[in-house]
């Protein structure tokens, strides 16, 4: 007990004073630093390629290596600060980071920078639930935490569209280093800023720490995540697909079959049987396996069907980051106004409406039409994904905050991962049909069976026929692959329908109780009776009771909240 008050006391100084919102300020920009490390290399490939020449497999991991170690690596490092302090964990990613940001920027073969891009990873996965969970600590009050949450993932928005046009403009006027180079002087500064002004705060000290089970969810996260990435690369029954999937999912049912046994678990399993917490994290899957597939097909047609250049492709999905941030910045007063079962459902109908407007697309350029369905599309995704997470965190208690900000970040990669997939599997399922019949029109079998394996690659075999044959190869691929696009787009929304009816299980409303006194007659905001009984407990008595449902919500004048009880 004495662990969890005295993080409690830690705590106050920030969760009463205007101090958090700096608090917010220094999490946030650790956040920008992480999400913006995640796309700013994909500009760099060419200039990395041509440098340091590494093979197909290497330049694949070169990529990969980052948010395949980053995902596998959440879950342990999210508990592991719930044990020894969430802001230990953190400096110690920051200083990771920019180590391997050095490294990277300095590498002069192929394997030195996977090195340092798996390093990235390590230390991507000490900071992300570390933000998240010292988020939970530090706005204890629900209604401060929904509008700081807003704000998180506002800038979340903000890194991973600016990261292209930053790698850009690095890689243009420097050299493919340079984007990495650019994390060194911000962690140099960022690390005594935090060190100096964020508060340390850790779950319950109850048991040993399980190194075996916490190494069971990383290797079982990485391999489905890795089984996951080479079925969006077309092996969808290939053995390197097939194994590594399985052996991470048995992984997986062995962790969770292990944790149930344990009397102190990494992760409590008890956390799912609530509708709202286990709906959240569903729905952040849905969220984002619909966001990265479409953003990665909308990229192809906005590139090869349209014609149009990288500059511009990043300008026209721009309404989408400022519809996004639009929606963080708002969600806060949504939220309390609606409800998270409105917001999130309905973010979801609005998406797939947005998804749905999208099929009117052909051959010509429709700028105001693509306008119009990405703003509705940015801001859609971006409201459900506000009130996933913010249910997600405020069903979970205080103390077990790293392991439910994990499971969130984990959620995230994993509906990363499975849109380009999923949807990747089926763009490519509707596309390949629409080409055979390219023999019959005089094209070589051998030319239209390598114009199936995708847009670019048809364009690629046209140019080589050159004359009549590449001009039918070339209209027919195009028209092929608007014909997938929109199967694909069918598809999307239907799976976004789905979300919207998985979110009729979360809250009606958002229950945000009366402040309780502490032991010294002091407001504690936002401190339910429930998760301080829980938090304050004797380490026995949470040994013997499972996790406490949510108490029953108390009528409206009981609360305070001035809404009715769902």
């Amino acid at each position: 007990m004495s662990g969890t008050t005295t993080a409690r006391i830690r705590l106050r100084p920030a969760a009463d004073g205007a101090n958090r919102w700096v608090v917010l300020v220094v999490l946030c920009l650790s956040l920008l630093l992480v999400a913006l490390d995640s796309t700013v290399l994909h500009v760099a490939v060419p200039a990395v390629t041509e440098d340091l020449r590494p093979s197909a497999v290497g330049l694949l991991w070169i990529v990969d290596a980052y948010p395949l170690v980053c995902a596998s690596l959440l879950i342990l490092f999210g508990t592991l600060g719930d044990r020894v302090g969430r802001r230990r964990v953190l400096l110690l990613g920051y200083a990771l980071f920019g180590v391997a940001s050095a490294i990277a920027a300095l590498a002069d073969g192929p394997g030195v920078l996977i090195v340092a891009r798996a390093l990235l990873g390590v230390g991507g996965a000490m900071i992300m639930p570390a933000t998240l969970s010292i988020l939970r600590q530090v706005f204890p009050d629900r209604r401060e935490r929904a509008v700081a949450i807003g704000i998180w993932t506002a800038v979340a928005a903000v890194g991973a569209a600016t990261g292209p046009v930053i790698g850009g403009f690095l890689v243009e006027h420097f050299w493919w280093g340079s984007v990495f180079l650019i994390n060194v002087p911000l962690m140099a500064l960022i690390l005594p800023v935090a060190r100096l002004l964020l508060p340390e705060s850790r779950g319950s000290h109850d048991g040993p720490w399980d190194v075996l089970g916490a190494l069971m969810a990383a290797a079982g996260v990485l391999g489905v995540v890795l089984g996951v990435k080479r079925a969006g690369a077309g092996e969808v029954l290939s053995p390197a697909t097939l194994v590594p999937l399985l052996i991470g999912a048995g992984l997986l049912v062995v962790f969770v079959r292990r944790q149930k046994r344990r009397t102190h678990p990494l992760i409590d399993i008890a956390l799912f049987t609530r509708p709202a917490f286990s709906t959240a994290v569903g729905c952040i899957v849905l969220a984002m396996l619909a966001l990265v597939g479409l953003e990665l097909i909308a990229v192809q047609y906005l590139q090869l069907v349209l014609g149009l250049s990288p500059l511009q492709t990043g300008l026209r999905l721009l309404p989408l980051t400022f519809a996004a941030m639009a929606a963080g910045a708002t969600g806060s007063y949504t939220l309390r106004r609606v409800g998270p079962r409105r917001m999130v459902g309905w973010g979801f109908v609005l998406t797939a409406v947005s998804v749905l407007i999208l099929t009117a697309m052909g051959q010509h350029d429709r700028p105001a039409l693509l306008t119009a369905a990405f703003i509705a599309l940015g801001f859609g995704l971006q409201t459900t994904l506000f009130g996933a997470y913010e249910s997600l965190l405020s069903e979970a208690p205080v103390d077990r905050a790293g392991g439910a900000a994990a499971i969130g970040e984990t959620s995230y990669q994993l509906g990363a991962g499975m849109g380009i997939a999923l949807l990747g599997s089926v763009m490519n399922a509707a596309y390949a049909p629409g080409l055979s019949k390219l023999p019959e029109a005089g094209v070589p079998a051998g030319a239209g069976a390598a114009a199936a394996h995708s847009l670019g690659e048809a364009y690629q075999v046209a140019d080589q026929l050159g004359g009549p044959l590449g001009a039918v190869l070339r209209s027919t691929a195009r028209h092929s692959f608007i014909t997938g696009l929109h199967v694909t787009l069918l598809v999307s929304a239907a799976l976004l329908l789905v979300g919207a009816l998985a979110a009729l299980r979360l809250p009606r409303v958002m229950d945000c109780p009366a402040p309780v006194p502490d032991e010294a007659g002091r407001a504690d905001e936002g401190g339910t009776r429930e998760h301080r009984s829980a938090h304050e407990a004797s380490a026995p008595d949470r040994a013997q009771r499972p996790l406490p449902r949510p108490a029953r919500r108390r009528p409206a004048g009981a609360t305070g909240s001035g809404r009715a009880a769902h």
